[in-house]
């Protein structure tokens, strides 16, 4: 009978290791001991599979924000493929745990294909166990990358841009109202369902001032009439510096806007420091898709996003 109980101290970061998968093992546990030390996991929230030879044999981790106290994803699911009955219950304790902490829903993030950190291989089998676990997808997504010797996007003349730290948040809020109510991701659709446009809004900048920033990086760009046309939002999850959002005034799409604010966030990021920079779109969105590729950003995967009410 294979038992699923909390990680023991010796057993952390590495939870399960593969046989004959040596970068996979040392990718995993350098990323748990990275989100350990970041404050987005704890050791109790680290659950392991045991069989009744005494081998770790499945893993999963809850996840939040640095700061929070209730998770809101899982990460480092691990379990023997063959066996979904067993991914189940893994998953299914992970979710008891994240009830007893107060949350009552979660995500998960499924990256393809398979790479570092998470090494998230046999890509149908999980689908499956997630789908039987409750979870449906949420965003069919794709992934871009920019890397330090690519050439830098040039800059919009066009636009003047001005941060939340000079004009305040409500002209942000603003908006993202008018620009949430035709939005083609679907992650946003489904906050625009639950909370309506202003609420919606209000989230979405809260979400985004959970991550590491500056007060002048998040800016509204205006047109030369004085007009606000876009909206850039650089900066830092605790894995990456990341292209937060991307924004286009309703009044001015269709004027290639969406490249100019990716190559606004890069530049503030790379000014920073930055040497790898990130950014995710739903695969519908073609405008930041476009806007990604006109940029020099690179597609190097694609991110499906699971979530579901636990």
């Amino acid at each position: 009978m294979t038992d699923i109980r909390t990680a023991r101290a010796e057993e952390i970061p590495n939870l399960t290791t593969l046989d004959g998968s040596e970068e996979r093992n040392a990718a995993t546990a350098a990323y748990l001991t990275d989100l350990l030390a970041k404050g987005c996991t704890r050791p109790e929230w680290c659950f392991v599979a045991e069989n009744g030879a005494g081998k770790i044999v499945g893993n999963v981790v809850l996840w939040t924000a640095p700061g929070h106290d209730v998770p809101t994803d899982f990460v480092l699911f691990e379990a023997p493929w063959d066996d979904p009955e067993l991914g189940l219950r893994i998953l299914r304790h992970g979710f008891a745990a994240a009830r007893e902490l107060g949350a009552t829903e979660l995500s998960h993030m499924l990256d393809m294909p398979a790479q570092a950190p998470q090494f998230q291989t046999e890509p149908d089998a999980r689908q499956a166990v997630l789908t039987e676990a409750g979870l449906s997808v949420a965003r069919d997504g794709r992934r871009f990358q920019w890397l330090a010797g690519s050439a830098l996007p040039a800059q919009d003349p066009r636009l003047t841009w001005r941060s939340i730290a000079e004009i305040g948040s409500e002209p942000f809020i603003e908006l993202f109202e008018k620009i949430l109510a035709d939005t083609a991701d679907s992650l946003l659709q489904a906050d625009v369902r639950k909370l309506g446009l202003r609420g919606a809004a209000e989230l979405l900048l809260e979400d985004m001032s959970d991550m590491e920033h500056e007060p002048e990086w998040f800016e509204l760009g205006y047109d030369e009439t004085g007009s606000v046309a876009a909206v850039s939002l650089p900066a830092r999850n605790p894995s990456f510096p990341v292209i937060g959002f991307v924004g286009v005034s309703p009044d001015h799409r269709g004027k290639g806007y969406s490249a100019s604010i990716v190559a606004r966030g890069t530049q503030i990021l790379v000014a920073n420091g930055a040497t790898e920079i990130r950014g995710d779109c739903d695969a519908g969105n073609v405008a930041m898709y476009k806007g990604f590729e006109r940029s020099g950003y690179v597609n190097f995967a694609d991110r499906r996003a699971y979530s579901g009410t636990i």
